[in-house]
């Protein structure tokens, strides 16, 4: 029951830290200081990433109508018109920012995770970003974006936003929104069109995360494991939900500097933790 509790707490910070552009790995790296479940490791590896299949979830379910590439409606069959090209470019777009991460991820996952998956790391990482998004923002006060829709997305930007989202597959604590997002703002792209972006490219990339770790899982899962898996994956979920409609709320009429001063408090925070150890 109190690893159940844990469980929950996990999603709740899942589900909040994937989404804002805070970074979800550094919160748990923080948090796992001072709350253990009990269980093995090769589990708790396990459970960091598929909890993340809720948090896809929600955004599958928000932008259903927008990532959908097929229309089954009566008028659009009696139309042969039941492919969704836009989606189907859209999807595209979204591989192709995807393939850079992917790559190095396949080949070089295990590496920095042993390299840079730790306290002083992570930290930098935050701090960095953190001032990146003030003054990325700061440089981008009172003039017009390029990209104002999802639409206007082009191939190249597209391929440009994904080399961005490497840096989070190098250095964990950068954030894979944060990444991404960055990189969406400094090309010229609108904060409302560079969140929702990122919230496709998390689709794949997280979905592909969480499947080469269920391959990697050489353990036995128990039922209460199971169990802990199935709470926190649900919690992240409904959490992620809440999250994902606030933040979009919230860019319509303010920037992202507020999450950049929080990443570096955040990052400072843990300096000195793991620093004092």
């Amino acid at each position: 029951m109190l690893d159940l509790l844990k469980a929950i707490l996990f999603g709740i910070v899942e589900g909040i830290t994937e989404w804002l552009p805070v970074s979800s790995t550094g919160h748990m790296i923080l948090l796992d200081e001072f709350v253990k479940m009990n269980v093995s490791e090769e589990f708790w590896n396990l459970f960091l990433v598929v909890i993340q299949l809720g948090a896809i979830l929600a955004v599958v379910i928000l932008f259903w109508d927008k990532i959908f590439p097929f229309d089954f409606s009566k008028e659009a069959r009696a139309e042969h018109r039941v492919n969704r090209k836009d989606v189907w470019l859209l999807w595209v777009k979204i591989l192709i920012s995807c393939v850079p991460a992917a790559i190095i991820g396949v080949l070089f996952d295990d590496v920095f995770d042993r390299l840079f998956y730790n306290g002083p790391c992570v930290a930098i990482a935050l701090i960095v970003f953190g001032i990146a998004f003030i003054a990325i923002e700061t440089s981008k006060k009172g003039k017009e974006f390029k990209v104002n829709s999802i639409s206007e997305i082009t191939y190249k930007t597209a391929l440009y936003i994904g080399f961005f989202q490497v840096l989070a597959a190098i250095f964990p604590g950068t954030s894979r929104s944060g990444a991404t997002i960055v990189g969406a703002l400094l090309i010229g792209v609108a904060r409302t069109v560079a969140a929702e972006y990122t919230f496709y490219l998390a689709i794949p990339v997280m979905a592909g995360a969480s499947l080469l770790k269920v391959l990697k899982f050489d353990g036995s899962m128990t039922g209460s494991e199971f169990m802990i898996l199935l709470v926190g994956t649900v919690v992240a979920f409904a959490v992620s939900i809440v999250v994902i409609r606030f933040l979009m709320g919230y860019i319509r009429k303010h920037d992202f500097k507020v999450f950049g001063v929080y990443r570096i408090i955040l990052g400072l925070v843990v300096l000195i933790y793991f620093g004092m150890r």
